[in-house]
């Protein structure tokens, strides 16, 4: 079973590693233009993907594993642009990018859900994830993870 867990966790630490650094890249942006609204929404938003890597970080070093590396990583500054859509992450048109992203999480988080295998810690945390990216891809707005 961990090694099982490990593998999902793994997983969903490199997807969120690219949701930081997409909503990192566009915050900057919104910044730059002084358009406070956005930058308001996608602080949040990143406040919250950064919550969720906290959280699978550390499951997976409470499973004894090692953290996987790849693309993405939170060091990261910028994002290639190819990853979300090809020609260069702008701001205009933001939310569209952004829904499809969250949908796809939705989809992945479920998945891992419904694949089974998982100790009950690892589930609750995927649950847990899972709920706040549904509200992600609904409200386009973070501040949905417990502190």
């Amino acid at each position: 079973m961990t090694t099982g867990a490990l593998a999902v966790l793994g997983e969903a630490l490199l997807r969120e590693k690219r949701r930081v650094a997409f909503y990192r890249e566009l915050s900057a942006e919104a910044e730059a233009r002084e358009d406070p609204e956005s930058a308001e929404r996608l602080n949040a938003l990143l406040a919250d993907e950064q919550h969720h890597l906290a959280r699978l970080f550390a499951r997976i070093l409470e499973l004894g594993g090692k953290p996987p590396e790849g693309p993405g990583a939170p060091e990261v500054a910028s994002v290639e642009p190819s990853r979300f859509g090809g020609g260069g992450l702008e701001l205009d048109g933001w939310e569209a990018l952004a829904r499809r992203g969250e949908r796809d999480e939705v989809q992945w988080y479920e998945g891992a859900l419904e694949a089974g295998g998982l100790d009950p810690a690892t589930r609750d945390l995927l649950r847990e994830i899972l709920a706040s990216e549904r509200s992600h891809e609904r409200e386009l707005r973070g501040k949905w993870m417990p502190a």
